[in-house]
């Protein structure tokens, strides 16, 4: 068994397509129009080639219905080389920071920051080893 992509669904297509290919790398790889008018879009990173399906249907769709974010999802990642520019360069371009990166377990810088539809994206980056080592206790600790 292969997870081959993750699919969420977006209020406004454009909006969410620039979120994801201008500010976090992805590239339009496909699209397509649903039997019922929808209109899904298959994103994919040119690095690790992980593809995310953005789903939007319009007004009169079946599949239109209240959105709240993450419905059930939680959050989607991103590793970057460094979290805390990263998300301080979105946030420089207009997106909400929904939590300021923190150092976890010594090893990885961690952050969140949201969607166009609300939707937490997890924004982490290894440390590098010298910050590791000036964050690590010393042994008189």
């Amino acid at each position: 068994m292969t997870l081959r992509y993750v699919g969420i669904r977006v209020n406004e297509l454009d909006r969410s397509l620039r979120f994801y290919t201008e500010l976090l790398g992805l590239v339009e790889r496909k699209r397509g129009t649903m039997s019922h008018g929808g209109t899904w879009v298959n994103l994919i990173d040119p690095d690790s080639r992980v593809q995310l399906e953005l789903n939007f249907y319009p007004a009169g769709s079946p599949h239109r219905t209240p959105y709240s974010p993450g419905e059930g999802l939680d959050h989607i990642g991103f590793d970057v080389a460094d979290a805390r520019e990263t998300i301080e360069r979105l946030r420089r371009r207009g997106v909400k920071v929904a939590v300021e990166p923190w150092l976890e377990e010594g090893r990885y810088w961690i952050g969140f920051v949201e969607d166009p539809d609300g939707l937490w994206v997890e924004i982490q980056s290894l440390v590098a080893p010298e910050d590791a080592a000036a964050s690590a206790p010393s042994a008189s600790s």
